[in-house]
């Protein structure tokens, strides 16, 4: 039986509901403080997860700061949190560490935290970034488009998810605008791959005016607010929110009957998997940063994978054929905690203007 751990954290205030709904009368502060206060600590434990190959069993660790907190705490104080929590998933028995959400961004992204383990660690980003262009890629053809012919809009493209996004896309895509906040790491990149690929390259720090004209949306930063509302968009729009925190307000599915939003990466896992915590996903579906501990752990491949701000083509490339051979796969589309019927597709189709 191979052996895991994922680390989770709450992504906000609100998150917090799902264990109690008291929480609700609670002041923000006083939970910040206490969050602050509190040990890392076992969530849940993981079983029935099974591939053709190899069973793994496994454990959710609670790293307990928010979001907010991980981005604006000291940094040392925040990495030290994290190796704390993964220090549970070592007496635990986990063999790798998935790191989940922000445990995965803060500081130099898993290095140092893998650095003072003794077990492997992984950000899971490799399978984020596959899935997140599968997805994609699917939505756009069920939409009646191909990637060739489209406009897309990578927000957050100078972080290791999104340049790994755009290196792939750029590939097939002929017009790719790069977003974010620092307009320099985006033109390095950009004149990076026009040595090598045929595709025009914008790059840009206004998301909104970036938006106007998308095919195609991309969202992957690490904001903690949403960055993407219902007026930005044009109709016929394809969005994959990659992020968590969400980039996309909730208002663009409800308010915009002509766009597609879909979630990134949002797997089906194999065998009869017991999660024994509710992080909104149905039954037998995981994120793909979850799903890519589960695999390295079911291929018995404990070493350190996706860490650092540059993600690898050829880990990117390695944990898809993996995740093939362990039948890992996307699970449909889904958009805010519920499923995008084909019924939805159809009428989204229909409302489309020009």
């Amino acid at each position: 039986m191979e052996k895991f751990a994922f680390m989770i954290h709450p992504l906000s205030i609100a998150d917090m509901t799902r264990v109690s709904p008291v929480f609700k009368y609670i002041p923000e502060k006083m939970i910040e403080m206490a969050l602050k206060g509190k040990t890392p600590f076992k969530v849940s434990h993981i079983t029935g997860v099974k591939s053709p190959y190899a069973e793994a069993e496994g454990w959710f660790v609670g790293c307990p700061l928010t979001a907010k907190q991980m981005v604006t705490l000291p940094e040392e104080y925040v990495v030290d949190k994290i190796i704390e929590t993964g220090k549970i998933a070592e007496e635990l028995g986990a063999k790798i560490l998935g790191l989940g959400a922000f445990t995965s961004i803060v500081g130099d992204a898993g290095i140092t935290v893998a650095n003072n383990l003794n077990i492997a660690v992984t950000s899971g980003n490799s399978y984020t970034v596959a899935t997140a262009i599968e997805g994609t890629k699917e939505a756009a053809r069920i939409m009646g488009k191909k990637i060739e012919d489209l406009e897309i809009v990578i927000i957050g493209a100078s972080g290791s998810i999104g340049a790994a996004c755009t290196k792939i896309l750029a590939k097939e895509a002929k017009h790719i605008h790069l977003v974010a906040r620092h307009l320099e790491p985006l033109e390095e990149l950009a004149q990076e791959l026009q040595k090598c690929s045929s595709a025009v390259f914008e790059v840009s720090s206004d998301i909104k005016n970036s938006l106007r004209n998308a095919d195609v949306v991309l969202a992957v930063t690490s904001a903690v607010d949403f960055l993407v509302d219902p007026g930005d968009l044009k109709s016929g729009a394809i969005v994959c929110d990659v992020a968590r925190p969400r980039n996309v307000s909730k208002d663009v599915a409800t308010k915009r009957n002509d766009i597609l939003v879909i979630e990134g990466g949002v797997i089906h896992v194999p065998g009869n998997v017991e999660f024994n915590f509710n992080f909104g996903f149905p039954p037998q579906t995981s994120y793909a940063c979850m799903a890519e501990t589960m695999i390295l752990a079911l291929e018995q491949k404990y070493e350190n994978f996706s860490l650092g701000r540059n993600l690898s083509i050829t880990q990117i490339e390695e944990i898809s054929a993996l995740a093939q051979k362990h039948e890992f796969r996307l699970a449909g589309f889904r958009n805010f905690e519920k499923a995008i019927t084909a019924k939805e597709i159809e009428l989204i189709q229909q409302h489309v203007h020009s």
